[in-house]
């Protein structure tokens, strides 16, 4: 309670903070060329690859003056080595860890107005696969490591960099890799993740900086149909397609339990006092014991509060049938799932079970290597960390200065990252970044990927004074 008392006075206590600084030429040229060499080099997990884009950020960090031995390329196959790199410090504090997934999702050339794997500037926007999500933020990362060496800087811990694969999908997660195998390369008190938060503008406004504080679960479920088929002039009511359709129907007409953890308690306290009108009274009545039924109602018909209140399933593949003229002998959905904190991915299928209520479908869940598996795991989403003041007092006084006015708030993704695995290995995850995105034009994963020019400049200053602060930097 503490803690988030303290967090939730920042954005009052630092209001007279100085301007912020500039990045010189010299920086914003890495940094430049960083970005552009990372997105024209293909890290897709299909025909893609992590290891050249880590090979090519070690190249970078040798040249600048990082010795071999501060250094680690590896990983469990060719395609998929993981970049770790340690900067020193005093020793005063233990290690500081930022990590960056290297992957993007799979781009199509057909599906985009530009070249996805070319880095393509106009009509002030980067555009490339993985401007956003996460490419962006891997080059700030690189480039400010590089900057603290150049000038100098020791900060009072080491910090710790691993880039990383296979976050966005493939078998071959790096930062879980790591963590298995060469835990003694990137422990640390706590992490900072890039892969989430940041600035939200409006009409190039700025209206807030989350941070994401924690995150839900995400899971895979495989709902399966069979049958013995037949001859489609002879129908039958017991068709495999018409069980799963009728299955998924009933799911989308089921919302699962409300719920507020630490983390969106301290989001809707917040974000209460931004707004006016309906809204604002709904944010202020979900807080109440009990909460208000209508407003919980209300919220929840946005998507965005809808999954922040509530764990959400939706069905995002289908397969059925093996012939225009037979019956299905068979008829497959995925189901893709963002459980709460606190919640088990076998209790969640076992709720979907209940909700389908069909024994002719059958639930399986689908493990992070694809394996489909009769249940789920018992592990619980782990709960959110507290709110370090030790983090958040200095992020509070570079968001006032950068962005006057803008709050700092908690959130709870309702997507996933790689701090799913740090969070559990102990290491508490603060997701940030400096990156400014307007509130419609979020198109990671999606067509056209892009960040503003200035923006991308401005995240480069912003995690250059973040890091230094959290690191014993004046």
């Amino acid at each position: 309670m503490k803690t988030r008392a303290v967090f939730l006075l920042i954005p009052a206590l630092f209001l007279s903070v100085a301007a912020h600084s500039q990045i010189d030429n010299a920086t914003r040229q890495l940094a430049h060329d960083i970005f552009k060499q990372l997105i024209e080099i293909n890290s897709t997990d299909s025909v893609g690859s992590v290891t050249a884009a880590s090979a090519a950020m070690q190249r970078r960090f040798l040249d600048a003056g990082f010795s071999p031995a501060d250094m680690f390329l590896g990983g469990p196959n060719d395609r998929k080595r993981n970049l770790v790199v340690r900067l020193h410090g005093t020793g005063k504090h233990k290690p500081i860890l930022i990590i960056g997934h290297l992957d993007v999702v799979e781009a199509r050339r057909e599906d985009w107005t530009t070249d996805p794997f070319q880095f393509v500037e106009k009509d002030g926007f980067y555009y490339g696969r993985g401007t956003q999500d996460m490419k962006g933020d891997d080059a700030i990362a690189v480039t400010t490591l590089i900057r603290m060496k150049k000038d100098g800087f020791q900060p009072d811990r080491d910090i710790i960099l691993a880039l990383t694969a296979d976050e966005e999908g493939g078998k071959s997660n790096g930062v879980d890799w790591l963590l298995k195998n060469h835990r003694d390369l990137v422990d640390a008190e706590f992490v900072l993740n890039p892969d989430g938060g940041g600035i939200r503008t409006d009409q190039g406004k700025p209206i807030m900086m989350s941070v994401d504080a924690t995150e839900k679960v995400y899971a895979d479920y495989q709902l399966l149909v069979t049958n013995h088929g037949g001859h489609s002039s002879l129908p039958i009511p017991d068709n495999a397609i018409y069980h799963l359709v009728d299955g998924l129907a009933r799911l989308v007409r089921y919302q699962f339990p409300f719920e507020l953890n630490n983390v969106t308690r301290a989001y809707y306290e917040r974000m209460s006092q931004t707004t006016t009108g309906q809204r604002a009274e709904d944010r202020k009545a979900i807080l109440h014991t009990p909460p208000d039924q209508a407003a919980i109602a209300r919220l929840s018909e946005d998507a965005k509060d809808n999954s922040t209140l509530h764990t959400t399933c939706v069905a995002t593949r289908l397969e059925a049938g093996h012939a225009n003229n037979a019956l299905p002998q068979r008829a497959q959905a995925n189901v893709n799932c963002r459980i709460l904190p606190g919640h088990s991915s076998e209790e969640t299928r076992q709720e979907l079970v209940r909700v389908f209520a069909d024994p002719k479908i059958e639930v399986r869940y689908v493990n992070n290597n694809g394996e489909v598996l009769e249940q789920g795991n018992d592990r619980k989403g782990y709960a959110p960390p507290p709110l370090r003041p030790d983090v958040f007092e200095p992020l509070g006084k570079i968001v006032a200065a950068m962005w006057p006015g803008a709050p700092v708030i908690p959130t709870m993704a309702t997507g996933a990252s790689d701090g799913v695995y740090t969070n559990a290995a102990g290491m508490p995850t603060y997701a940030i970044s400096g990156i400014a995105i307007e509130h419609n034009d979020t198109r990671a994963h999606g067509k056209d990927e892009r960040i503003g020019v200035e923006s991308f400049y401005k995240g480069v200053d912003f995690f250059y004074q973040l890091l230094k602060a959290v690191t014993g930097g004046k």
